[in-house]
C-alpha cells in the first residue's frame, strides 16, 4: 500500500495522480500549512518572484497582490499553475529544483523569494535574492488508525521534503514501528539522505515530480 504524508492541498493532487495511474494510495497528512505575517519589501527593489512551492502563492495573503506585475520564476509546473491561478505571469519554469531556475537564467536578476520557514539552500551566483517566510509547515502526529495501516505488509511512503523525512522517522521511532518493514519513495536525493538509515528500502525519483515519484513507488511495491 502507498501512503502519502504531504499536507493539503498537495495531498489531494498526489492522490488524484495516483488514481490516474491506477494506484491505490491512502492520504496520511502529517503536516498542516499555516500562513505567517510577513513584511513586504518595496516592489521597486525586484525584477521577479522566485517561488519554490505552490504554498507560497496560496498562503502569502493580501500582501502578495502588490507584486502582480513581477514575473514569476517557478520551481515546477504545479507551482507555475498556482501562480497563474493567483493572477501572475510565469516567465520561467524549472526542472530538477529551484537551483536549476537560477542556473538557467543568464540575466542577473533581483529576486524576491517567497517560501516557507524551511528552505532549500541556493547558490545565487550573479543574482541577488531577498527571502521572506510567508508560511510554516507544522508537523502532526501519526494517529492510532494510521498506525494500523503502517503495520500491515510492507507499506511504501511517499516523502516530498527533507522535513517530512525527518518528522516521519521521528514518529516511527516514537510509536515503536519497525523501520525495516517500511519502504520510502523520496522525491530527491536530499530527501533520501534526510530520511536516515534503517528502512527496508529508500530510493529517489529520477525527476522531482509526482508522476516520477508514484512510478517509483509502484515499482517498489512490486
Amino acid at each position: 500500500m502507498i501512503f502519502v504524508i504531504r499536507p493539503e492541498p498537495g495531498l489531494q493532487s498526489t492522490l488524484q495522480s495516483a488514481r490516474d495511474m491506477g494506484l491505490a494510495a491512502i492520504g496520511l497528512p502529517l503536516f498542516e500549512v499555516m500562513p505567517l505575517q510577513w513584511d513586504a519589501p518595496s516592489l521597486d527593489d525586484f525584477d521577479a518572484l522566485l517561488i519554490g512551492s505552490a504554498n507560497a502563492m496560496r498562503h502569502a495573503g493580501k500582501a502578495l497582490e502588490q507584486y502582480v506585475d513581477l514575473p514569476v520564476h517557478a520551481v515546477g509546473k504545479a507551482t507555475a499553475d498556482a501562480a497563474e491561478e493567483a493572477g501572475f505571469s510565469v516567465e520561467r519554469v524549472g526542472e530538477g529544483g529551484l537551483q536549476s531556475v537560477l542556473d538557467g537564467n543568464a540575466e542577473a536578476t533581483r529576486y524576491l523569494r517567497l517560501g516557507g520557514v524551511e528552505k532549500v539552500a541556493l547558490d545565487p551566483g550573479k543574482h541577488t535574492i531577498t527571502a521572506r517566510n510567508v508560511y510554516e509547515v507544522r508537523p502532526l502526529p501519526i494517529t492510532g488508525s494510521a498506525q494500523v495501516g503502517l503495520r500491515t505488509g510492507k507499506p511504501c511512503v511517499l516523502v516530498h521534503s527533507a522535513a517530512a523525512a525527518r518528522h516521519f522517522g521521528n514518529e516511527i521511532n516514537r510509536i515503536g514501528l519497525d523501520r525495516q518493514a517500511i519502504h520510502l519513495a523520496c522525491i530527491g536525493p536530499r530527501v533520501a539522505v534526510a530520511a536516515g538509515e534503517g528502512w527496508g528500502a529508500v530510493e529517489s525519483a529520477p525527476q522531482p515530480n509526482d508522476d516520477a515519484l508514484l512510478a517509483l513507488a509502484r515499482d517498489m511495491c512490486h
